[in-house]
């Protein structure tokens, strides 16, 4: 009998009640495909991989994480909660030993959700992957860890959650924002004062093939992790990059992912985007699964895959070779910014401890408006706590505040100082907070 090289748990949740629409991208046959197809080939006849069920995401796991308006039941369904229950299943199959490695197979995706909920943006409504993480640093201690995202869309939600957290390391390759929704996901976007440089862009260009891909990985990406040296490496396995995906404009092969997965080396998988249901996502997500096994993948090929057909042009390699270069200069001298020239350049403001941006946010799925004035303490000692007042469309002016993981005893008391001011605060409709260091999460409304 054949036998994993890596033990491996396969998380599998289709979400037969959650779709868009009955013929969106977005439903239940992107993932009924590829458990076909994992069967047909034997995945789970080789020892050492197995299937395991997913769990259900408690409201605490999602508070822990998300200020969600009014609250989680108004913005999540069951689906999405049992889609972060199985990105959950299988952090702590790694974590506890269960299994060396683990890919967790389910939707509705989560990384275009953002650290504020009003509703759904890019099919995303909360972030699996952040519900995740903070799940493994609630429950196995303040971990450094590092999200690498492959998605064909910048993983902006992802970015946006970990974007002051100094402590998370956050890398998305992504088809290049002037060419793609959601527009963003430049290499300027560095992280915010306290965590400048844990925030890595690379947009590629359209018609990026294998060669592209990997060069990427092996010479930005790789270069980067080591010096960062994460404790646990998460891939945010989208697979719209794919040559046939019919939203997107890249040349990658299912082949090019499992080589893509045996570099990054990740111990914890998670899927996000995908829309070609069955001409990339059953052979891509096999080659992910026998790669993360530690098994031959070369006999893996989609039946109308032509290399020299999606090949990528001397003008995208020379592009590509270039900008690998310089995002490389460009995270090896951030570690100390100065900090007013960030505040000019970024266009922010201060507001006595608090460093303040402006920002405005548009849910596409639901066709809701954001804005949002985020604060952040400027602190050198921790991630710094977090003020972000909200309102939208759909939501009056609200308040969360985040007091971050391993917070000084300033930026404690700093937090406690701002809740306590919001208690007897009538402007704000909602109140929530998180209170990492304590583990206190608080929510009300007037």
């Amino acid at each position: 009998m054949l036998r994993a090289k890596n033990s491996l748990g396969v998380i599998f949740f289709p979400a037969y009640d959650w779709a868009i629409s009955a013929t969106h991208p977005e439903r239940e046959e992107r993932l009924l495909y590829t458990q076909d197809q994992l069967r047909e080939e034997g995945l789970f006849d080789i020892e050492g991989i197995s299937e395991y069920k997913p769990l259900v995401a408690s409201l605490e796991d999602v508070e822990r994480t998300h200020f969600c308006f009014p609250n989680v039941e108004s913005v999540c369904t069951k689906s999405h909660l049992i889609s972060a229950g199985g990105a959950i299943r299988a952090a702590q199959l790694v974590m506890e030993g269960e299994k060396d490695k683990a890919f967790a197979l389910v939707r509705p995706p989560g990384h275009h959700a953002m650290k504020s909920v009003h509703g759904s943006r890019g099919f995303c409504t909360i972030n699996i992957e952040a519900v995740m993480i903070e799940y493994i640093r609630e429950t196995y201690g303040p971990l450094k860890i590092a999200v690498v995202d492959t998605d064909c869309h910048h993983g902006d939600g992802t970015q946006d959650v970990y974007w002051n957290d100094k402590n998370v390391l956050f890398i998305s390759m992504h088809q290049d924002g002037r060419t793609l929704y959601p527009g963003s996901g430049f290499p300027d976007e560095r992280g915010g004062v306290n965590a400048y440089g844990k925030t890595l862009n690379i947009p590629l260009p359209p018609n990026t093939s294998d060669e592209g891909f990997l060069y990427t990985i092996e010479n930005v990406v790789l270069p980067v992790l080591d010096d960062f040296k994460p404790d646990i490496i998460i891939n945010s396995a989208g697979q719209d990059n794919h040559y046939s995906d019919p939203i997107t404009n890249m040349n990658f092969s299912a082949r090019g992912y499992a080589r893509l997965n045996e570099l990054l080396n990740p111990q914890i998988a998670v899927l996000e985007g995908g829309y070609a249901i069955q001409g990339a996502l059953p052979y891509v997500n096999l080659g992910i699964c026998l790669a993360m096994a530690g098994i031959d993948y070369e006999h893996v090929a989609e039946p109308d895959f032509n290399p020299k057909r999606y090949a990528q042009t001397e003008q995208v390699t020379e592009y590509i070779k270039k900008l690998s270069e310089a995002l490389l200069a460009g995270y090896f001298s951030s570690s100390t910014p100065d900090i007013d020239a960030l505040i000019n350049d970024a266009g922010y403001e201060r507001d006595g401890d608090f460093i303040v941006r402006a920002k405005d946010i548009y849910y596409d799925t639901d066709g809701i408006t954001e804005s949002q004035i985020e604060s952040v303490v400027l602190c050198p000692d921790c991630s710094g706590t977090l003020r972000l007042e909200t309102w939208s469309s759909v939501n009056p002016l609200s308040l969360g505040v985040e007091v971050p993981v391993g917070a000084c005893d300033r930026c404690l008391n700093i937090g406690r100082q701002v809740l306590e001011q919001a208690r007897t605060n009538e402007k704000y409709r909602y109140v929530q907070s998180i209170n990492r260091r304590e583990k206190e999460y608080v929510r009300y409304g007037f």
